[in-house]
């Protein structure tokens, strides 16, 4: 599914945008913005990660999880 959208840019970027997207400038700005979305998510999942590793109490619930990894198996 596409929508529009209507935005204004300055001179500077309006330039670079022509200069870069080619014919297609719609594909260029989508390709922008599904990058931008994916290292916001990868920046998000690191933050997360990193409270993770810094809390303490799931650590060690963590800990009693793998111990039951191989309960059963030889």
């Amino acid at each position: 599914m596409t929508e529009r959208a209507t935005f204004t840019l300055d001179g500077e970027a309006f330039d670079f945008l022509r200069a870069s997207a080619g014919n297609n400038r719609s594909a260029y700005i989508s390709r922008l913005l599904r990058e931008e979305k994916k290292r916001s998510l990868e920046k998000k999942l690191l933050q997360a990660n990193r409270e993770e590793a810094e809390d303490a109490d799931y650590r060690k619930e963590l800990a009693a999880w793998d111990a039951t990894l191989l309960d059963g198996l030889e």
